[in-house]
């Protein structure tokens, strides 16, 4: 014959396995919504030396699998960020990295331009005496990719702006995990930065190749 005592000890332990039997249940098959979420940020952030500086975010934006080939532009996404209280003049080129610290499936290219009209009130390119005036009703001409940084100021470069920064003339086809040497220099004496920019992931899978013709039938 069970005490009084024992019958709540078995009611309590059998209500708290059924509880942890439920629980169990309504978790499972399901996925945290944190390993549904993409990273914001796909691109290197970094800066200069002091930090007057700010690099975020720079990426090549993805295309296709098969990457850039050599005779094709290649459009940069960028931030840039002036922490000082002075014009900041920032000239991108394309350049290798010191010896000893190369970065594997990274290429050169031949040239940074600047293409297309910042809008109003954003940080402009540097007028150089080799950019002509573009004729009245077409797009502007590509010049090097000088930045002029208000103070505090910014410039950004994204797909679809109005003005874009771009890389021309590859040594090698730009493939899916490879980079792009960008070497960033600086007017304000900060020492140039050389920066390996990713050609960034798709955002979704990519589509699968179609398979061998007949290679489900049977003989």
């Amino acid at each position: 014959m069970r005490t009084l005592g024992t019958r709540r000890t078995v009611l309590v332990a059998g209500a708290a396995a059924m509880a942890a039997v439920a629980l169990a249940g309504c978790s499972a098959g399901q996925v945290a919504e944190t390993s549904l979420k993409r990273p914001s940020n796909m691109g290197v952030n970094t800066s200069n030396t002091g930090n007057s500086v700010l690099i975020r975010n720079l990426v090549i934006p993805y295309n296709d699998p098969a990457g850039y080939p050599v005779d094709k532009p290649v459009p940069v996404q960028v931030a840039l960020f002036n922490q000082t209280t002075d014009d900041v003049r920032v000239t991108v080129t394309s350049s290798p990295p010191a010896k000893g610290s190369e970065v594997a499936g990274a290429v050169l290219a031949t040239t940074v331009s600047l293409s297309g009209t910042a809008p109003s009130g954003s940080a402009t390119p540097t007028p150089t005496d080799s950019a002509a005036p573009a004729p009245t009703g077409s797009a502007a001409p590509a010049q090097p990719a000088v930045i002029t940084l208000p103070p505090s100021g910014s410039a950004t470069f994204l797909p679809g702006d109005p003005q874009s920064l771009q890389i021309s003339g590859l040594a090698e086809p730009l493939l899916p995990g490879d980079s792009v040497y960008l070497t960033f220099s600086f007017s304000n004496g900060a020492a140039p930065l050389t920066v390996a920019a990713p050609l960034a992931v798709p955002g979704t899978p990519v589509p699968r190749a179609s398979g061998v013709p007949g290679e489900n039938s049977e003989e």
